[in-house]
């Protein structure tokens, strides 16, 4: 391919991006001045590709809307993320990976050779998720968030529980599973829903003004959830400890809950939290090592406490 045709390649792979695109910034990202810009724009446009300009001191150009782009043009960074993405779906939960693989097998076949032998050469094998959501079930729900609508739903495992009346908020991938946060208007609080249990009614509810969702976002909130708390993803206890052992060696075990700091070659100050105070110990525990706990008071309180308990249940009885 030669330069000015990657580079239109490039620039049209740009454009396809929903955004107003100032020729300077254009032209820093292909590495030419904006006449070159307004030469390939026109190029563009000669190809039938329907590009605005837009005017003004800050004044670019979009990609109208309904332009049909040839599947075969995608640079190599697209071919890529292609593969990985279409492979990776049996890792999502969601229950597409038929049409995920005829999928790729499709954009394969009108890709030029070079990226086809790029894409061939990407095969890699993941854990699948157990948990398989209806993509029906995604579309619906994800479409009332988007409408604002109130979304009923049976729920349950076995759809036993009464139907659900909600003002839905956000759908949130994590963990290898998909949840629905929205407002039950029969609890008159927030709660978060797994889609794997849920089957949408048709057709969805009244519309609805969405409320402030107690936290900085969605992710946020049910990773606050998660931890037992309402707002902030924070556990509700933290502790701080020293353990005989180098810094490098608790970091690669202690995870995203704690925080690891070297005291000496030897030793580290850990920083842990969890549901409990007990909790905090039985994280730090499964070391196997030395450890003396710096605070707060609590969790020097529950150390005796769960030191009573341990002794007492080595005794012979």
């Amino acid at each position: 391919m030669t330069g000015s045709s990657s580079r239109m390649l490039t620039l049209l792979s740009l454009l396809q991006t929903p955004r107003d695109w100032p020729g300077q910034v254009l032209a820093d990202r292909l590495d030419v001045t904006p006449r070159t810009v307004r030469r390939d724009v026109d190029r563009l446009r000669g190809l039938g590709y329907r590009i605005s300009a837009i005017k003004g001191p800050d004044g670019g150009y979009r990609l109208a809307a309904g332009s049909e782009l040839p599947p075969l043009l995608f640079d190599d960074q697209q071919a890529v993320a292609i593969a990985v993405a279409l492979q990776s779906v049996p890792a999502t939960g969601i229950d597409i990976d038929e049409g995920a693989a005829r999928a790729l097998a499709t954009v394969r076949q009108v890709m030029p050779s070079r990226l086809r032998h790029r894409v061939d050469g990407i095969r890699f094998t993941g854990v699948e998720n157990e948990t398989r959501v209806d993509p029906a079930v995604l579309e619906a729900v994800s479409a009332a968030v988007r409408d604002r609508h109130v979304l009923r739903f049976d729920y349950g495992e076995n759809h036993d529980l009464p139907a659900r009346r909600t003002e839905p908020h956000a759908v949130v991938a994590r963990e290898s599973r998909w949840y629905l946060l929205a407002w039950d208007l029969d609890a008159d609080d927030w709660r978060i829903f797994r889609l794997d249990r849920m089957t949408p009614r048709i057709p969805a509810g009244p519309a609805f003004t969405p409320r402030e969702l107690p936290a900085a976002d969605a992710q946020t909130y049910l990773a606050a959830r998660a931890k037992g708390s309402d707002a902030d993803d924070r556990w509700p206890c933290i502790g701080e400890l020293v353990l005989d052992l180098p810094a490098r060696e608790a970091a690669q075990w202690l995870g995203r809950d704690g925080t690891v700091e070297a005291v000496d070659a030897a030793s580290c100050r850990v920083t842990v939290g969890s549901w409990s105070w007990i909790g905090v110990l039985a994280s730090i525990a499964r070391f196997d090592v030395p450890f003396r706990v710096v605070g707060p008071s609590e969790l020097r309180d529950a150390a005796t406490a769960l030191s009573r308990r341990l002794s007492d249940a080595s005794e012979v009885r």
